[in-house]
């Protein structure tokens, strides 16, 4: 990993930080590679875009680690707003949403009615029920390692209801092998990732080494399973790995996905969809980008120097 990472993932915490980098606008510098913009429309025009090149998009609200009842109520008809957009531009073949249960509730304390964890889940209920309407899907996000549980044993309560909504795994997790197994059943949608968060030892590999093993592990798990992968990565060797075992286990093209981030390799993405393949573009979208952009910057660190100009230029 490199020596970047963890104090970028620290910033990603830090409120001083937060504040200072929140004064910039949603179009200053690296923000913009990003983050396409802080409403409705701009995240729906972006889509559009998207689309029009051949690819697939899922959309997330930013917000996290939400400690209040109305902002989670506010997320939620965010995501309702956001789905009657969709709808109403003829997009929702094509787009659907990505949600983080801590954003609509998970994380309220148990002195809130019900607790955080039901909370989420009659949100989540909500927000699936919009995009089954709008003739879409939901994919829940997955966040630091204290949530995994939760967030599993909230998706096999909706998937009883609604079992088009998606998963999300993190191969740098020790865990995650044997939640692929678990999960790869006709019908089940998984989407795997490396991981973003900071995580102790105890629970997740390393080294950048351990972490492709395990993913490459997980790949293997789904890839030869009954349900549909979703690939999330922008490694170019995963991608080529991922092919292959696809052809290893017969899998044809349009059975499986490949995602990638909003603003990252955009002509891979291109390059892939026109091979035939699906292709997923994840679109962040909203006011609160900092803790996003901050784990983007430590998954690169490279662009560190740009998102500093852009701090500087604002003064």
């Amino acid at each position: 990993m490199s020596l970047l990472r963890q104090p970028l993932l620290l910033l990603a915490r830090s409120q001083r930080i937060k504040k200072l980098v929140s004064t910039m606008p949603v179009s200053a510098g690296i923000v913009s590679s990003y983050v396409p913009g802080e409403s409705t429309d701009s995240a729906v025009d972006a889509t559009a875009t998207l689309v029009d090149d051949g690819l697939r998009v899922t959309l997330d609200f930013l917000g996290e680690d939400t400690l209040d009842s109305e902002q989670a109520d506010a997320t939620v008809a965010a995501y309702l707003d956001v789905l009657s957009h969709l709808a109403g531009r003829g997009l929702t073949r094509n787009a659907e949403v990505s949600v983080k249960l801590s954003a609509i509730g998970q994380a309220l304390p148990d002195s809130v009615a019900g607790g955080g964890h039901k909370i989420a889940l009659e949100n989540a209920r909500t927000i699936c029920r919009a995009a089954r309407n709008a003739g879409t899907t939901v994919t829940l996000d997955m966040e630091d390692h204290t949530t995994t549980d939760s967030t599993l044993s909230i998706l096999r309560e909706l998937r009883k209801d609604f079992p088009e909504t998606g998963a999300v795994l993190q191969a740098y997790l020790h865990r995650t092998e044997a939640d692929c197994r678990a999960l790869a059943y006709e019908g089940s949608r998984v989407r795997l990732c490396k991981g973003a968060y900071q995580e102790p030892e105890s629970v997740a590999f390393q080294s950048r080494l351990d972490v492709d093993k395990s993913y490459v592990r997980c790949l293997k798990v789904l890839l030869a399973g009954q349900g549909y992968p979703m690939v999330a990565t922008h490694d170019p060797r995963m991608v080529e790995i991922a092919s292959s075992l696809a052809s290893r286990y017969g899998r044809a093209q349009g059975s499986y996905e490949y995602q990638m981030l909003y603003g990252i390799r955009p002509d891979e993405q291109k390059r892939l969809a026109s091979s035939g393949e699906a292709v997923r573009v994840y679109v962040p979208y909203g006011q609160e980008w900092y803790g996003y952009l901050m784990r983007r910057l430590a998954e690169r660190p490279q662009n560190l120097s740009f998102f500093l100009k852009s701090l500087v230029s604002k003064k």
